[in-house]
C-alpha cells in the first residue's frame, strides 16, 4: 500500500513498509526510509506508482480554476475531499484528492489552512484585499525590474527626479527606488552616488556636496524666516576717536576695530571696538531662537552660510562710513614700555572710518616696510605703533616673537566655478595685530566676567586639550588664566551669548544667564558639536576645490612633501592623500608624484611615486 503524507511543511509519497497503528515506516521513490505518525497520512492508494501518482496530482493541481475551486467550496471548515467533491461533483480518486490537496496547500489567500488536510474558505472582503495586495505587488515588481534596467543601462527613470535627495542623502532601502538602485549597483558595480551620477541625476559634483551638507544640518533651507529685530540704539555716547577695521576682502561680518589716539599726558589710547548686536538680539526673541539653531556662520570656498540674517549684519556690522554701536576696551598704554596701565570697557557708538582689506594692506604692511620704516599709506603710523605693541602683548604671553614662522594659510577664491588658490605666510604683521588685540580684550572679557562672579562661555587647554567650559580656566596654547571669545558676535554664538553677559555688566543690570543657568550648558554643549561639524565641511570643500584645482590646471605631476609613512601633502596646495606604491620615506622628504585619477564626488586621487627630490628642513 502507497500513501500521500505530509512532513516539514510539504507533501510527500512513499510505500507502508510497517504499520504500528499510530506511526508506520516507509520508504520513498528513491529508497529513503523514514518513520512518520498515522495522522500524517492523507490518501493511501494501491495505483498508480509513487513517482505517478505525485506527477498526476501535481499536474492536477496545476490545472484548477482556483476561483471555482473557491467559489464552489464549503463556507465552513471541511476536509479537503469534501472539497474536491464539490469541484469535480463526485467522490474524488486519490490523485484528484491529492491534487486538490496540493493547490489548497499552495494558496493562502482563497484558503485558510485549519490543521492537516483542512481548510476553510476565505470571506469574500478578505480574499478581495488579499488579491489586490497581490497585485500591487506584482505591479510594484515589475515597476522596480524596470527602474532596475533603466539604471543599469545609465538612464534615470522620470519617477526618480523628485527623489533624488531621499536616494542620495537618506535613503529608504525599504522603498522601490532604493530597491532598484541597489539591484542597478549590483550589475553595473557602482556606488549609487556615481550610478546617479552616471544618470545624469547631479547637477554637478559641488552641489552633490554643498546640498548633503543642507540636507543634513540645514534640511528647511539656508533663508530665514521674516524676523524682526530691534535697530541700533542711537541714544548710546559717542566715542571722539575714528576706527578702523582689517579683514579679509570678502568679509562682511565685521566684528572688530581699532582706534588709537594720544592722550595729554602721552600715553596712548587704544582703542578695541567689538560690533554689539547683542543690543538688538535679546535673549529669546525670535531671532536669538535662530541664531541658537545655526550656532555659528558657516565658511566654505566661494561662499557662506551666516548666522545672523543680512538684514542685521548691515545693521551691525562695522562698515566703513558708519556710526555703529559698539563694545570698546580703551587700553591705557605707556609712551615708552607701551605696558597697560589701566583699561576700560564701555557701551557706545564708534565712528568707523575705514575697512582696511587684506589684498590692498599686506603689500604695504609687511616686515619690509616695517623694517624700512615706511610710513606712505593711510594708517601707517597706527599699524606700525600696533605692531610695536602686540609684540609686546605676545612677549607678555610668555610666545617668542619670531617673526620668521614659515608655515602658510591658504585662501580659496571661486569665480565663474573656476578656483583660485593663494598662499598667506601665517605669523605677518596683519594676522598678528588682529590675533594679539583678540586674544588681550577675550582674556581681559573674561577675567572682568569672573571677577565680578557672572558666567561666561570659555575656551580652556590643558595639556593640547581644547574644551568648551563656563568657568574660567587656562588656555595654556594661548598663555593665558582665561579666554571667553567675545570678539565675533556676529558669527559666532557663543561670543553673542558672551556678550549678553558683558553688556548686563556694564549697564549694572541682572545678568543675561545667572549662575547655573542650563541654558548656558546647552549653549556650550550645542555649539562644540555645531563647529566641529561646519569645520569638517569646510575642510571637506577646501579638499574637494584642491582636486577641480588639480583638474582645472591640468596638472599631471605634482611636488610634494612627505608627512609620515605614505602620507604627503602637495606643496602648492593643502591636499593631502596617500600614495600607496611610496616606499618607506624620511618625514619632510620632497617627492614628485605622477597624478592619476581624481574622484570628485569621493573626492579622492590617485598618484605614484616618480622620484624623490631631496630632503626639506624640519
Amino acid at each position: 500500500m502507497n500513501i500521500f503524507y505530509e512532513e516539514d511543511g510539504g507533501f510527500k509519497t512513499g510505500v507502508i513498509l510497517t504499520d504500528n497503528t499510530t506511526s508506520l515506516q516507509v520508504e520513498n521513490a528513491h529508497g529513503k526510509r523514514s518513520k512518520i505518525k498515522a495522522a500524517n497520512v492523507l490518501v493511501r492508494f494501491a495505483q498508480p506508482g509513487l513517482a505517478e501518482f505525485m506527477a498526476q496530482a501535481e499536474q492536477i493541481a496545476a490545472e484548477l480554476d482556483i476561483a471555482l475551486l473557491w467559489e464552489c467550496s464549503p463556507q465552513e471548515e471541511s476536509g479537503f475531499e469534501e472539497f474536491a467533491a464539490e469541484y469535480f461533483g463526485h467522490a474524488p480518486s486519490p490523485v484528484e484528492g491529492a491534487g486538490v490537496l496540493i493547490r489548497l496547500h499552495a494558496s493562502p489567500m482563497y484558503f485558510y489552512k485549519k490543521g492537516k488536510g483542512r481548510y476553510k474558505a476565505a470571506p469574500p472582503e478578505s480574499l478581495q484585499a488579499a488579491l489586490a495586495s497581490a497585485e500591487k505587488k506584482r505591479l510594484q515588481a515589475e515597476l522596480q525590474a524596470r527602474y532596475t534596467e533603466q539604471l543599469s543601462r545609465f538612464e534615470l527613470p522620470a519617477e526618480f527626479a523628485g527623489k533624488l535627495p531621499q536616494l542620495l542623502y537618506k535613503p529608504d532601502r525599504n522603498t522601490l527606488e532604493v530597491k532598484a538602485l541597489e539591484a542597478a549597483c549590483a550589475a553595473t558595480g557602482l556606488t549609487p552616488v556615481h550610478l546617479l551620477h552616471r544618470c545624469g541625476a547631479l547637477p554637478s559634483t559641488h552641489e552633490f556636496h554643498f546640498q548633503r551638507f543642507l540636507h543634513e544640518h540645514f534640511p528647511l533651507g539656508t533663508g530665514f524666516p521674516p524676523l524682526e529685530f530691534s535697530a541700533p540704539p542711537d541714544d548710546l555716547p559717542r566715542a571722539p576717536v575714528n576706527a578702523f577695521s582689517i579683514d579679509d576682502a570678502s568679509t562682511t561680518e565685521i566684528d572688530d576695530a581699532f582706534s588709537i589716539e594720544k592722550r595729554p599726558n602721552g600715553n596712548w589710547r587704544i582703542g578695541v571696538h567689538i560690533a554689539a548686536p547683542a543690543l538688538g538680539i535679546p535673549r529669546g526673541s525670535m531671532l536669538d531662537t535662530v541664531a541658537s539653531q545655526r550656532l555659528s556662520t558657516v565658511y566654505m570656498p566661494g561662499g557662506k552660510i551666516t548666522m545672523l540674517p543680512d538684514n542685521v549684519v548691515e545693521a551691525y556690522t562695522l562698515c566703513a562710513d558708519k556710526v555703529c554701536p559698539a563694545l570698546s576696551m580703551y587700553l591705557e598704554v605707556a609712551a615708552d614700555s607701551l605696558e597697560v596701565l589701566s583699561s576700560d570697557s564701555r557701551i557706545e557708538q564708534i565712528h568707523i572710518a575705514a575697512n582696511l582689506r587684506h589684498d590692498t594692506l599686506e603689500p604695504l604692511f609687511n616686515e619690509t616696510t616695517l623694517a624700512e620704516g615706511r610710513r606712505d599709506y593711510p594708517y601707517a603710523e597706527e599699524l606700525a605703533l600696533l605692531w610695536d605693541f602686540v609684540q609686546k602683548l605676545e612677549a607678555g604671553r610668555g610666545k617668542s616673537a619670531d617673526n620668521s614662522n614659515q608655515q602658510v594659510d591658504y585662501t580659496f577664491t571661486v569665480e565663474n566655478d573656476r578656483i583660485v588658490i593663494g598662499e598667506r605666510r601665517r605669523g605677518s604683521p596683519i594676522d598678528k595685530v588682529v590675533a594679539e588685540l583678540m586674544i588681550y580684550v577675550n582674556s581681559a572679557w573674561g577675567k572682568l566676567l569672573a571677577d565680578h562672579n557672572i558666567p561666561g562661555l570659555y575656551r580652556a587647554q590643558n595639556n593640547g586639550k581644547v574644551r568648551m567650559t563656563t568657568a574660567p580656566a587656562p588656555h595654556q596654547g594661548l598663555g593665558v588664566a582665561q579666554y571667553a571669545w567675545s570678539s565675533s558676535p556676529l558669527r559666532r554664538y557663543v561670543d553673542l551669548a558672551n556678550q549678553r553677559q558683558l553688556i548686563s555688566l556694564l549697564q549694572g543690570e541682572a545678568a543675561a544667564y545667572p549662575k547655573n543657568d542650563t541654558a548656558l550648558y546647552a549653549i556650550l554643549r550645542d555649539f562644540d558639536t555645531a563647529y566641529t561639524v561646519y569645520n569638517d565641511f569646510q575642510r571637506h570643500m577646501e579638499r574637494y576645490w584642491c582636486l577641480r584645482w588639480l583638474q582645472q590646471e591640468q596638472v599631471e605631476q605634482a611636488e610634494a612633501l612627505v608627512l609620515r609613512e605614505n602620507l604627503v601633502k602637495l606643496t602648492r596646495i593643502p591636499l593631502v592623500g596617500r600614495i600607496h606604491n611610496m616606499p618607506e620615506l624620511p618625514p619632510n622628504t620632497r617627492v614628485m608624484l605622477e597624478i592619476g585619477d581624481i574622484d570628485l564626488l569621493d573626492i579622492t586621487f590617485e598618484a605614484r611615486l616618480l622620484h624623490t627630490i631631496g630632503e626639506e628642513g624640519a
